[in-house]
């Protein structure tokens, strides 16, 4: 469904928080969308602004899975499939994005100002559409952008990923950002998949994601985006930064490319997405697209049951991975693949299937009782890490290396008796009591 079906979805089961005073987007929508996360806010006054700004809307995994229609615990599943069974999107004449043309003046968006250190307005929530100048593959990914006047951003892409090893090619790239998508095009765009596969795929796996072509460059882009705004990547380079990042702390300051955008159209009302750094919805975004590609490496090794990257690790530094034990070593190896299938993981614990991997109170306890240090640790000294570790050694010009633990909290493969088993006290009707 459509970001405004998702939206009317929400508003029927009466799970839409709406806010009717007016708002600036200077730091005071984005306060009010940490006080609420986890809840999705809808603000229909904006201060200077003609467009209305929504936010929260993946801020936890049960608003996903009722995107999807499905339970949360069905998330790994269906997201794996997407993966693995890519559909490719049907391409239509006209799309509901392209509705509304607008004279090019960004300052007229409503871009928040987060957080007083920001390095300006910044958009967070744009699915970025490229193509690869030699193959002409789409890539869909997420870049923050950094408002420098009424036609210019400030792109911030990481290196060596989909649009930068394109960018090398060409120098200079045609873009379409898209901004109030579906949760599934949310999704793809937060994947990685290997280069040259087309994200959308994905997406239309999901659930069907139609497109249609851009104006004035030739991408085409989901036709039910609120917005979608046509630009180019240049040669040019500014300052950008600080901005807050997954781990709630200031990304650093660097030179990126700058884009001109030449085009705006956008839906009829349209409403405008405002993704807030650092919590939930970008922590899950980040997160949850990594669990398939763990559960994928594991399951080559041993048997797996489910993978959770935990939100106090960052959404990206920690996971839990559920196995199925069958042979001695297969915590140890399950951990060596988890990090093998996220390579930015620093800590994993690995854990048998009766424990339920989103109470963290239960993995607490399979590690208080199943794990001994010197025999159940993995240690990894001087691997690659992620440069959002603040712990991690950033020396410039290199990649960022770190030390990775893992924790095998299984059962002893030779001591497989009650005495590692929790007990549990007896059900009864407490209405006959009480």
């Amino acid at each position: 469904m459509s970001l405004r079906n998702f939206i009317e979805n929400l508003e029927i089961k009466n799970n839409l928080t709406k806010i009717s005073k007016e708002v600036s987007t200077d730091f005071e929508i984005a306060n009010i969308l940490a006080a609420l996360d986890g809840k999705v806010v809808l603000f229909e006054n904006v201060k200077n602004s003609n467009f209305r700004v929504i936010g929260n809307i993946v801020s936890s995994r049960d608003l996903v899975a009722s995107a999807l229609g499905i339970k949360k615990e069905q998330l790994l599943e269906r997201l794996t499939s997407a993966i693995n069974n890519l559909k490719e999107p049907e391409i239509i004449e006209e799309g509901l994005c392209q509705e509304v043309e607008e004279p090019v003046d960004l300052t007229k968006l409503p871009i928040l100002k987060y957080m007083p250190k920001d390095g300006g307005r910044y958009i967070a929530s744009a699915v970025c559409i490229i193509k690869d100048p030699e193959t002409g593959i789409r890539n869909s990914s997420f870049h923050r952008l950094m408002l420098l006047d009424k036609n210019h951003f400030a792109a911030r892409i990481v290196e060596n990923r989909g649009t930068d090893t394109a960018l090398k090619k060409a120098g200079e790239l045609d873009i379409a950002i898209c901004i109030g998508n579906s949760i599934p095009v949310l999704l793809a765009g937060a994947t990685s998949l290997p280069m040259g596969v087309d994200e959308l795929g994905m997406a239309n796996a999901l659930e069907e994601t139609r497109l249609v072509k851009c104006k004035t460059i030739d991408i085409e882009v989901p036709t039910d985006s609120e917005f979608v705004l046509e630009g180019r990547i240049t040669r040019e380079k500014v300052k950008e930064g600080p901005f807050l990042d997954l781990t709630e702390t200031y990304d650093k300051i660097r030179e990126q490319p700058v884009i001109e955008i030449k085009k705006i159209t956008h839906r009829k009302d349209a409403i405008f997405h405002a993704l807030l750094p650092g919590k939930g919805e970008h922590k899950l975004l980040m997160g949850m697209p990594r669990e398939p590609t763990i559960f994928y490496e594991v399951n080559k090794v041993c048997k797996c049951k489910n993978v959770l990257i935990t939100p106090g690790g960052t959404s990206w530094l920690h996971a839990i991975v559920q196995i199925t034990k069958q042979n001695e070593d297969d915590g140890r190896k399950a951990l060596k693949a988890a990090f093998k299938g996220h390579g930015s993981l620093k800590h994993c614990v690995v854990v048998d299937d009766d424990i339920n991997i989103y109470d963290l109170n239960e993995v607490e306890w399979a590690i208080a009782t199943r794990f001994q240090a010197d025999k159940n640790a993995l240690v990894m000294s001087n691997q690659p890490g992620s440069s959002l570790d603040p712990s991690g050694d950033l020396t410039e010009g290199k990649k960022a290396k770190t030390c990775k633990a893992g924790i095998d909290a299984t059962i002893p493969f030779d001591k497989k008796d009650k005495g590692f088993k929790k007990e549990s006290y007896g059900k009864i009707d407490l209405k006959k009591y009480l």
